[in-house]
């Protein structure tokens, strides 16, 4: 659960930062009469990543059981590759996110009010399909029967949202830098689990070998469904029964991954401030670079 929550909160507050600079530069410009077509981009954007999420849920479920299996593989492999370029981007542009909103906003207040929808929608919507496909993945590679994983991802949204508000109100200042530093390091070790779950469901598929020859078996150990197993396989996604093309694409991406995001350059390289949004005018709060 708790790495479902991480997940909703991480990539909910990128989402939320967005629609907070588009709104308060927009109040502090006195330009209020473009909020609507900005709502309305939002609201579009929201409906797409939610229709795309059930899409993906609703539709793999008349498939068979070794489709489901390759298409859950498949778009968790995808999944992975998004959510760790996204990662790396917002680490080394998160300071720059602001003014390059303000500018294509700008852009598009003088092109009309289509332009502000699709800005809106743009801005948002990349956030929000990339939300969907790894939330269904981490969802599906974490599922235990249960509604945890969801009531997780759904609670990290609801404090990004929050976070969101209280961003815009002036009442919340938060190192951005270091928060969105050790999130992602924590996303990646999440994305690796789904990464390995992905190849496993491949496997099951009969896509890749090897279903069979397992790197080790400490169910004994560490039963599934004891809590502490069900802690692990919530936090990880851990599996105590893997096999060697599990451990192996869970290696090969982690290590490398991790070692490359830790890595003292993008922010630590720059001395500016990441600014956040105000709405009352006031002078905005500063986030410190890691």
């Amino acid at each position: 659960m708790f790495s479902n929550y991480l997940i909703g909160l991480r990539e909910g507050l990128e989402a939320s930062l967005v629609v907070c600079i588009l709104i308060a530069y927009l109040v502090k410009t006195g330009r209020r009469d473009a909020l609507k077509p900005i709502w309305i981009g939002i609201g579009i954007a929201v409906a797409l990543a939610m229709g795309f999420g059930c899409a993906l849920e609703f539709g793999s479920q008349e498939l068979t059981f070794q489709a489901q299996e390759g298409l859950g593989g498949s778009l968790s492999i995808v999944a992975v590759g998004l959510v760790t370029w996204m990662v790396f981007w917002m680490r080394r542009t998160a300071r720059f996110l602001k003014s390059e909103l303000h500018g294509k906003l700008d852009a598009a207040l003088a092109m009309g009010t289509g332009a502000l929808v699709a800005t809106a929608f743009l801005a948002v919507g990349r956030e929000g399909l990339e939300t969907a496909l790894f939330v269904w993945a981490s969802v599906h590679a974490a599922s235990d029967g249960t509604p945890r994983p969801l009531v997780g991802v759904v609670l990290g949204l609801a404090t990004a949202v929050l976070l969101g508000w209280l961003f815009y109100r002036g009442a919340l200042r938060i190192n951005l830098a270091k928060f969105f530093t050790w999130t992602g390091g924590m996303l990646v070790v999440v994305a690796a689990g789904v990464l390995a779950y992905g190849f496993h469901d491949l496997q099951e598929a009969n896509l890749i070998p090897g279903i069979n020859h397992l790197a080790f078996d400490i169910s004994g150990a560490i039963p599934p469904d004891s809590w502490y197993g069900t802690l692990l396989k919530g936090v990880l996604n851990f599996q105590p029964d893997p096999t060697v093309v599990q451990i192996t694409v869970w290696a090969l991406y982690v290590v490398p991954v991790l070692a490359l995001f830790l890595a003292p350059v993008g922010f630590a390289s720059g001395k500016g401030n990441v600014k956040e949004p105000d709405a009352q005018g006031t002078q905005p709060s500063t986030a410190s670079q890691a």
